[in-house]
């Protein structure tokens, strides 16, 4: 997407609120400012794996990091990346740009031998023929919160997830019902069960019977809540990105621009 990407390493707090508070803005930003390329955060996480005293383990460096430099494309950047390697680990300049050429026109010779035509990329929403495991299990979990019968809750639950929100057939069904019948005040379980379908009755017999190992009701909420609000949010961003696709005027088109970049770093933020 064009975008430079950098690493920030920071120590002494879990995000960067928390090493603010701790330490101070000036400080983040200095951590900021010294944030490395990919490049050179794989060639630092190489070196932490290698003995660069042994020659063995100074070769695979050397092959390793020729590697990482073939694939950069731009040849001032692999000219800046092979003069600061060389210079920072002590390795033969001209040895480096070898190896680097090497694998880049070897690389280029096979594209070329295997060249054909190739499809056109789109961005689009991944299909799900079945519902997963996982969306089933969350479901499975948010009814048998649900079954609880606590309307406080239920308030809670119902600002960000709808009915419409289930995947599952059944799961939604007995979703509707709940709903409707919390929405009247009514939080008799046994009452809204007895005037359910079989299909249903045994369904929630299963849910209920299953240990969903909910240690902290407040926590497993706010979990459920903030998987669905992914799911929503990625949905948009699918939306966004097969737009963009599309002939539009400049501004609806940075407009959605925009939009996508704030749902980026919503999405960074959802634990």
């Amino acid at each position: 997407m064009g975008c430079d990407i950098r690493v920030l390493q920071m120590e002494g707090a879990k995000d960067p609120d928390e090493y603010i508070i701790k330490y101070g803005n000036a400080r983040f930003q200095n951590l900021v400012e010294k944030a490395l390329s990919v490049i050179e955060f794989k060639v630092k996480i190489l070196k932490q794996t290698l003995n660069l005293d042994n020659t063995n383990d100074k070769i695979k460096f050397l092959n390793e990091i020729a590697k990482l430099i073939s694939k950069v494309d731009n040849t001032i950047e692999k000219e800046i990346y092979i003069e600061k390697i060389a210079t920072e680990y002590q390795i033969s300049k001209e040895a480096l740009t070898a190896e680097v050429n090497k694998l880049t026109y070897s690389g280029a010779k096979n594209e070329k031998i295997l060249e054909k035509s190739k499809p056109v990329v789109t961005h689009q929403k991944p299909q799900e023929t079945q519902i997963s495991e996982a969306v089933r299990k969350r479901e499975n979990t948010l009814l048998s919160i649900l079954l609880m019968g606590d309307l406080n809750i239920f308030q809670i639950i119902k600002q960000s997830i709808t009915v419409e929100d289930f995947k599952d057939e059944l799961n939604k069904e007995i979703a509707k019902k709940l709903y409707e019948e919390f929405e009247k005040g009514n939080n008799n379980i046994n009452g809204i069960m007895d005037n359910l379908e079989e299909t249903q009755q045994n369904h929630i017999t299963e849910i209920l019977a299953e240990d969903y190992e909910i240690d902290d009701i407040e926590k497993a909420i706010d979990d459920v809540i903030q998987s669905y609000e992914k799911d929503k949010i990625n949905e948009r961003k699918f939306q966004i990105l097969e737009l963009l696709e599309t002939d539009l005027e400049t501004e609806q088109k940075k407009e959605l621009e925009r939009e996508l970049s704030n749902i980026i770093i919503r999405l960074a933020k959802i634990k």
